[in-house]
C-alpha cells in the first residue's frame, strides 16, 4: 500500500521539486520512503511520484519508482496472486531481481500488454510510462478498492492517490463543480468518475486511461464489468452444490489476502460478513489470527462483546479496545484533511477508530466489506421485495390521480401528519414513489438524504444529475429482476465511492494496509450468477453466506440483533457538537461563498434544534462541507 503522484505537462514548466511535493502530500499513504522518476520527453515532461509502504519485498531494491527496459511504473496496490504469474514469467525466460509484485506488473506488460490485467487478482492502481510507445497508462482494480484522481487542465495532465496531491500542483485551479455538490447534497459522496472540483475525475473501476504524448489524446476504456456476470444465465445448481463451491472461492480468495511480509490482522465487528472471513481465515491457519475490535461506552451501540465471544469461538488473538465519546469526537476536526472531497459517512469516525487500534500490532489489515452488496444483505434489499411490487399493481390512473393531490396539498399542509418526525420528507419520497414506483426510484428514496427537489431549494444555483453508475440500464430485463438491479448499482456506487473510500482514507490514515477480501473479482463473477434466492430467501438477507457462517460458527452466537458501533449522531450535533454547527452554518460562513442559499440552512438548522431531529444527516451533510470548504477552498 503506497500514495502515488505525478504529473505529464505538455507546457514543460514543472520539475523534481513540484513532484516532490505532490508526493509529499500523501506522506502518511507511505511513510518508509519516497521515490521519483523526471523525465523530459520529447512532448511533455513525466513526472511518477511515489511514497511507500513496505508490505512485500521489504528491501530498498523493491523501491518505486521502479522501471524494466523502457517501462516505468508507480503503483499503489497489491497483486496477491503475483508468486503465480511470476513463475509463468520465469518459463517465458523473464529474470527477476526483487521479489515485489511490482517488478512482476513491469514484466507482465512487456510481456503481454494490456491482456496482463486479466491475470491480476488484487487492488490496485497503476501509472506505467512507456517511453518507447510515448504513452501513458493509468489502471484502477475491478471494484475501485484504490484510489485514482485525475485533473486535464491547462496543458497538463495530473493524478494522484488523494486529491490533495492534484491541488499542490502550482498551477492547478480549484473550481467546486456545482453538479457534483448537489449529488454530494444528496448522497454524502460524489459518484465516479466525478470529484468536488471541476476539469478533476476519478478513474472508474475496471478502467484504463491512455495518454499519447504524441497527440495528447486521451482515450478511457472498460476492461472489466459486473454486468457480464449478471447477465449471464442463473447457474443451475443446488443449494448444498451452491454452498461448497461458494466456501471454497471464498476461502481462496480470502487466504490470497494473508500475502505479506509483515503481520497482518482482521476488523472483527462481530457480523456475519467479518466472522465469515475470520472464520475461514481460522480455520486454514495453524497461527492465530489477529482480530480487532472498537467497543462503545453505550450499551444500545455496542457489538464488542459478541465479537469477542466469536474471538474467543475461533480462537484468535483478539484486542478490544472500548473508546470514549470524547476520543471519537476528537476525530471530526481531522476529518477535512482526510478526506480531502466532502465526505458524510460517520461511520469514518469508528472506522479510524479501529484503524489506530491495529496499527499498533499490525500493517495490514482485513475489512469485510462487499458482503452487502454481493450477498444481499441491506435492509433496502428488503423493502424493494416488500413494497416495490405493492406500490406498483396500484392502477397508473390512481396513483397519477394521487401524485395531482398530493403536489395540490403540500406536506405542512397535512393536518396531524405534519407534526409527525420527518413526515415532509416521507411526503415528498411517497409522492415520487407513485409518480415512478421503479426499483431505480426507490433506491433513490432509501438512498438519499436531501431528495433532488430539496437540493434545488439549498443551491442557489440548480444541479443537473451527474452520469453516473446510479442511472445505469446495463442490466439485460431492466428491472425484472430489481434485487439484482439494487445490488449491481451498490456495487458500483455505494460500495466504491462511500464504502472504500472511507476504509481507504481512514487506515491510510494511519499508514495502515486495508484489504477487502470479499472484493475478490472471482466472488462477485460466482454470486452474481446464483439464483437469487439463494442470497435473499424469504426475508432472510445474506443467506448462503449465512449457512457456511453456521458450519464454523454457532447458530446461536450469530443470530441476534444488529446493532454495530454507531455514531450518536443526532445526540452530538444537539449537544457537544452544537458549537461547531452554529458557527460553520451561520450566516455569515454559508454566505461567504454564496453556494447556498442562507434562508435555507437556517430553517434546516432552526428546525433541527427546535425539535426536528429528523434533519441530523442534513445537518451533518453541510457541516461536512463547511468544514472541507473551509480546509482546502477558503483561501481563493
Amino acid at each position: 500500500m503506497c500514495g502515488i503522484a505525478g504529473f505529464v505537462d505538455f507546457n514543460n514548466n514543472s520539475n523534481e521539486q513540484t513532484l516532490a511535493s505532490m508526493a509529499q502530500c500523501v506522506s502518511h499513504r507511505g511513510p518508509d520512503g519516497q521515490g521519483i522518476f523526471f523525465r523530459q520527453a520529447a512532448s511533455a515532461q513525466v513526472g511518477l511520484g511515489h511514497r511507500r509502504l513496505s508490505i512485500i519485498d521489504l528491501s530498498t531494491s523493491a523501491n518505486q519508482p521502479m522501471s524494466y527496459q523502457d517501462l516505468h511504473v508507480v503503483f499503489n496496490g497489491e497483486i496477491y496472486n503475483y508468486n503465480e504469474i511470476r513463475e509463468d514469467l520465469i518459463l517465458k525466460g523473464h529474470q527477476f531481481q526483487t521479489h515485489s509484485d511490482t517488478e512482476v506488473i513491469l514484466h507482465a506488460w512487456k510481456e503481454w500488454g494490456e491482456t496482463s490485467i486479466h491475470h491480476w487478482r488484487g487492488m490496485f492502481a497503476i501509472v506505467l510510462f512507456d517511453e518507447t510507445a510515448q504513452e501513458i497508462i493509468c489502471i484502477r482494480d475491478r471494484a475501485g478498492v484504490k484510489p485514482f484522481n485525475y485533473a486535464w487542465q491547462n496543458g497538463a495532465f495530473i493524478f494522484g492517490s488523494e486529491l490533495k496531491s492534484i491541488m499542490s500542483y502550482p498551477r492547478f485551479e480549484k473550481m467546486i463543480d456545482q453538479d457534483a455538490l448537489g449529488s454530494f447534497m444528496q448522497y454524502g459522496y460524489v459518484s465516479h468518475p466525478h470529484t468536488i472540483l471541476k476539469d478533476t475525475y476519478k478513474l472508474s473501476p475496471g478502467h484504463l486511461l491512455r495518454i499519447d504524448l504524441k497527440t495528447r489524446e486521451i482515450k478511457i476504456k472498460q476492461y472489466w464489468n459486473v454486468y457480464d456476470y449478471y447477465n449471464k444465465p442463473k447457474l443451475k445448481i443446488d443449494l448444498p452444490e451452491a454452498i461448497l463451491e461458494t466456501e471454497k472461492i471464498l476461502t481462496e480468495s480470502f487466504q490470497y489476502r494473508m500475502v505479506a511480509d509483515v503481520p497482518v490482522g482482521v476488523f472483527l465487528s462481530g457480523g456475519y460478513d467479518s466472522s465469515c472471513v475470520t472464520a475461514l481465515l481460522q480455520k486454514n491457519n495453524t497461527e492465530k489470527i489477529k482480530t480487532f475490535t472498537i467497543g462503545s461506552t453505550d450499551s444500545k451501540l455496542n457489538e464488542a462483546p459478541f465479537a469477542k465471544q466469536i474471538a474467543e469461538f475461533l480462537g484468535t488473538d483478539h484486542t478490544e479496545y472500548y473508546c470514549t465519546p470524547q476520543e471519537a469526537l476528537d476525530i471530526i476536526p481531522e476529518l477535512p484533511y482526510f478526506f480531502d472531497e466532502p465526505f458524510a459517512d460517520s461511520s469514518a469516525i469508528p472506522t479510524i477508530l479501529v484503524s489506530r487500534l491495529a496499527k499498533k500490532q499490525v500493517t495490514v489489515a482485513l475489512s469485510a466489506d462487499g458482503g452487502d452488496e454481493i450477498f444481499a444483505g441491506y435492509n433496502r434489499y428488503d423493502y424493494i421485495s416488500r413494497y416495490s411490487k405493492k406500490i406498483s399493481s396500484i392502477p397508473g390512473p390512481f396513483r397519477k390521480l394521487a401524485v395531482l393531490a398530493m403536489d395540490t396539498i403540500p406536506a405542512e399542509h397535512v393536518p396531524f401528519l405534519n407534526q409527525k418526525a420527518n413526515f415532509q420528507s416521507r411526503y415528498a419520497k411517497l409522492r415520487n414513489l407513485l409518480a415512478d414506483p421503479s426499483p431505480l426510484e426507490l433506491l433513490n428514496n432509501l438512498s438519499q438524504v436531501f431528495t433532488r427537489n430539496e437540493v434545488n431549494q439549498l443551491l442557489k444555483e440548480k444541479f443537473s444529475d451527474l452520469k453516473t453508475a446510479h442511472l445505469s440500464r446495463e442490466l439485460e430485463g431492466g428491472y425484472e429482476d430489481a434485487m439484482a438491479f439494487m445490488m449491481a448499482i451498490d456495487y458500483q456506487t455505494y460500495l466504491v465511492d462511500d464504502i472504500l473510500q472511507k476504509v481507504d482514507r481512514a487506515a491510510m490514515s494511519v499508514s495502515l494496509e486495508g484489504r477487502e477480501p470479499f472484493l475478490d473479482q472471482k466472488i462477485i463473477e460466482w454470486a452474481a450468477q446464483l439464483p437469487g434466492d439463494f442470497k435473499y430467501r424469504n426475508g432472510d438477507k445474506k443467506f448462503i453466506l449465512k449457512q457456511i457462517v453456521h458450519k464454523h460458527i454457532p447458530k446461536e452466537i450469530m443470530e441476534r440483533p444488529k446493532m454495530g458501533f454507531g455514531i450518536p449522531l443526532a445526540e452530538w450535533l444537539t449537544n457537544e457538537l452544537k458549537g461547531l454547527v452554529l458557527d460553520y452554518l451561520s450566516p455569515e460562513k454559508i454566505s461567504a461563498h454564496s453556494l447556498f442559499n442562507e434562508e435555507a440552512v437556517r430553517r434546516i438548522v432552526d428546525e433541527f434544534y427546535k425539535g426536528r431531529r429528523e434533519h441530523h444527516l442534513k445537518i451533518w451533510h453541510l457541516l461536512m462541507f463547511q468544514m472541507w470548504y473551509e480546509k482546502w477552498m477558503k483561501s481563493l
